[in-house]
Order: structure tokens, then sequence, then C-alpha cells
């Protein structure tokens, strides 16, 4: 369906069914935004976990025991 067909068949909508549709449109559109944006936040903080060696300093900790304090 092209765009000029998809706007025509949402302008025959009733009010509130168009309302929804721009409603959900929107959020679809903010959550495709945020996503993309935590990939490139993580993305960066990966190149900078393997190249800081301050950031894994700790890491050959990993395979000790670990207790709980009570």
């Amino acid at each position: 369906m092209r765009t000029t067909d998809l706007i025509k068949e949402i302008q025959r909508l009733p009010m509130q069914k168009r309302i929804l549709v721009i409603e959900k449109t929107i959020h679809s559109i903010r959550k495709e935004e945020n996503t993309n944006l935590l990939k490139k936040a993580a993305d960066v903080l990966y190149v900078n976990y393997k190249t800081d060696k301050e950031l894994t300093e700790f890491t050959n900790l990993d395979f000790e025991n670990f207790y709980e304090a009570r």
C-alpha cells in the first residue's frame, strides 16, 4: 500500500480511530527511537569496557565464591 492510499484510508476513519492510529504510530516511533539510543549507548560502553582496564580490574574475582554477610 502506498503512503497516499494509507492516508486516504485513515482519513475515512471516525475521529476516535484516527486519533488511536496516531497515538499507536507515535508510540511505535518512540519505542524504536529508544531502542536505537540504547543500542548506541551499549555499543559505546562495550568499547569502553574492552579498552579501559579500570573497568575490568575486578573481573578476575568473578569466579571466586561469594558469601553474603548477614
